[in-house]
């Protein structure tokens, strides 16, 4: 009970503009220039900081003559931080305009060729509520970051946090050099890539080396977003397996795009908040569902 009672005080000690003001420090890159960007003075930001490192009883940020960089622990508190201050913003323009916004994330793709028909739709059947389809490389494509209420993924999210539902598959394809000699089949297997260099992000990416069988996996190389991903393929030294939905977004000069015959499909997935679906959420789940089928 003692615990439960000092999290509560410490909770709510914590100020919304301690949290800004944590935020400003990190986005703006110094004290200066945070404080022209609150309309406050350099001292009031240090006194604000400090405050909220004395109630967190832990260091937020490391700060150099040269630079102001977050610690280990400032890192985890930026991420809540930056949460709690887009759900008290969305609280605000709930209250005000008495409109809730959607905004879907997605790590590469959004819905490929779907895309357009999707945002179509809803215009026309939810059109007191905006959405925004976002691209952020992240695993959760924005829900742990507090940047989407819903978000698209093509890779398991091994959270317990989230819930999900499978909207539909995709086929596989590859990405290869024009140059390729396997861009002149009309198709590929995956024993055919085995012996290829394979360019993969793990975060994110709907494809692993765990696709082949254990004793035939190809090498791989790691990526970290998608036209990183299109440009080291566009060279010739790697080859890259996605989602159909990349190859919708993505025709790009130099690279072609063949289907794997024999890969297992891409499962694509709505996930949200367990605690807190944002209320579109089964409305998007159906839309989604439709599209997939069709």
């Amino acid at each position: 009970m003692r615990g439960a009672q000092k999290l509560y005080d410490l909770v709510m000690d914590v100020e919304v503009r301690q949290l800004r003001c944590l935020v400003a420090i990190v986005d703006e890159g110094t004290f200066t220039d945070a404080a022209i960007a609150l309309g406050v003075s350099q001292a009031a930001v240090s006194r604000t900081i400090a405050v909220l490192e004395k109630r967190l009883g832990v260091r937020l940020l490391r700060r150099t003559s040269r630079e102001t960089s977050l610690t280990e622990t400032g890192l985890r508190v930026m991420t809540h931080a930056r949460r709690v201050l887009t759900e008290v913003d969305n609280l605000v323009q709930l209250t005000t305009s008495g409109h809730v916004e959607l905004r879907i994330g997605h790590a590469w793709s959004a819905l490929g060729r779907l895309t357009h028909a999707f945002q179509r739709r809803w215009r026309e059947s939810q059109p007191d509520t905006p959405v925004h389809l976002l691209r952020i490389n992240s695993p959760s494509a924005g829900l742990v970051e507090g940047t989407a209420d819903l978000a698209v993924l093509r890779r398991p999210l091994d959270d317990r946090r989230f819930e999900g539902a499978t909207v539909g598959h995709e086929p596989r394809w590859c990405a290869l050099a024009a140059s390729d000699p396997l861009a002149r089949r009309r198709s590929v297997r995956l024993a055919e890539l085995s012996s290829r260099v394979l360019v993969v992000d793990r975060r994110t990416g709907s494809t692993t080396a765990e696709l082949w069988p254990a004793d035939a996996r190809p090498a791989t190389q790691e990526s970290r977003e998608i036209d990183d991903w299109l440009t080291v393929i566009a060279t010739g030294r790697c080859i890259g397996v996605t989602a159909q939905s990349v190859v919708d977004q993505y025709p790009r000069p130099g690279i072609v795009y063949r289907p794997v015959r024999d890969a297992e499909p891409v499962a694509v997935r709505l996930v949200w908040w367990r605690d807190d679906p944002h209320p579109a959420t089964r409305t998007v789940l159906n839309l989604l569902g439709e599209l997939y089928r069709a």
